[in-house]
């Protein structure tokens, strides 16, 4: 599991305010469908879930309409119009953020759906260090210096090269500064030029290849190239003791001992949490609810597992089926079994039909045999949503 701290109080710029049109159609690409839901989103959703206490989006003059329309049911965001440019709609949405005490900002772009939680807490943390920090990949490719007759004139260090995404992350009046004193070119390529512009020092971090930008019109065909269907496995131990309670499957069991752990250590949600998240290529339970984090101590493993499937909805999946393991020599879970179900359920939205729990014993051999603790293991099936359509 991470064991990395809370993170510091941040808000959050979504630039949304490009034509997009090498994307084509008449509709921005922002608005445009991105498996099961608007690009925009996709983006904004993500960091709220990762804690942005606010998200101001940047959006085209006249879009508040379909921007409202593509980010309804979500809080804790407020729409700017941008500029003419990138910089310009940054620099709008900086200066509506003056006065709400602001100390950290990540600037992204809605052309990056897919925020990996981790890479938010590599660059909200480095800013403890520096002004500024991006997220980079190196350059694996070789790269040649073309002349402008067509031909090849010399090479460049790729050692010394990198690709730059974005979130990009900065002090708040550091970045807000360098905006208003910005001299440069009409467009800045991103906001870690134009902080460098004022002196500013930006840290680089390590990037996420899942960080990609949605470019061209055959970005928006997930089903050429996102998997029909994906599996998740999950498995998860812990230690029983007396004195405390013991929840299996989000049912309270009466026992004469219970399960150890941070939370209500509920062995059986925590095994399908982690299998619903590595089918969709999130992670584990502990990079979404870090055991270090206060805030977890004794909560309710449903909410883990909400939590969960519904990142496997934003990634255009629905859940098909899952199918628990139990492993223990007591309590006996064959009389708990169809409340288990039920609990299992409702958290996932399934019916119960698709909903299988198992118990095994190991023979009363190792910990789980000399009744030590109990073991779960879990496999989730997750299929693509049809086109359009959010799961």
């Amino acid at each position: 599991m991470d064991s990395s701290a809370a993170l510091p109080p941040f808000a959050a710029i979504v630039v949304a305010a490009g034509k997009g049109l090498r994307a084509g159609g008449e509709t921005p690409k922002q608005f445009r469908q991105w498996n099961g839901a608007p690009l925009v989103r996709h983006s904004v959703e993500a960091l709220l879930e990762h804690g942005a206490s606010e998200v101001v989006v940047a959006i085209p003059a006249g879009a508040d309409a379909v921007a409202t329309a593509a980010l309804s049911g979500l809080d804790r965001y407020r729409l700017v119009t941008g500029g003419e440019t990138r910089q310009e709609s940054v620099h709008n949405a900086l200066e509506a953020m003056v006065g709400r005490s602001h100390t950290r900002v990540l600037i992204h772009d809605a052309a990056r759906p897919d925020v990996p939680p981790y890479v938010t807490t590599r660059l909200i943390e480095m800013l403890d260090v520096h002004p500024g920090a991006i997220p980079v990949l190196p350059v694996v490719d070789s790269l040649a210096v073309a002349g402008a007759d067509g031909t090849m004139t010399g090479k460049a260090d790729r050692e010394a090269l990198r690709h730059v995404q974005t979130p990009q992350a900065f002090r708040f009046d550091a970045i807000l500064a360098a905006h208003r004193a910005w001299t440069g070119a009409p467009d800045a390529g991103d906001d870690a030029q134009v902080l460098m512009a004022s002196n500013g020092s930006v840290a680089l971090v390590q990037g996420d290849e899942r960080l990609k930008k949605i470019t061209f019109a055959e970005d928006f065909a997930p089903a050429m190239t996102t998997p029909s269907f994906r599996i998740g496995q999950g498995f998860d131990v812990h230690r029983l003791e007396p004195g405390e309670e013991l929840w299996l499957g989000g049912v309270h069991i009466p026992h004469d001992m219970g399960l150890a752990g941070h939370s209500d250590a509920d062995v059986a949600l925590h095994a399908i949490t982690d299998a619903v998240l590595g089918a969709v290529g999130e992670g584990d339970i502990g990079t979404h609810f870090p055991p270090s984090d206060p805030q977890w101590r004794g909560a309710r493993s449903g909410q883990f597992l909400e939590h969960a499937v519904g990142l496997a909805r934003k990634a255009g999946y629905t859940i098909a089926n899952v199918d628990l393991t139990l492993i223990c020599e007591a309590p006996k879970i064959g009389p708990h079994r169809p409340a288990m179900r039920a609990e299992v359920a409702r958290l996932m939205s399934l019916d119960q039909g698709a909903v299988s729990i198992k118990a095994t014993t190991t023979e009363k051999l190792g910990f789980t045999g000399r009744g030590e603790g109990i073991a779960a293991q879990a496999i989730v099936l997750v299929t693509l949503a049809p086109e359009g359509t959010s799961a």
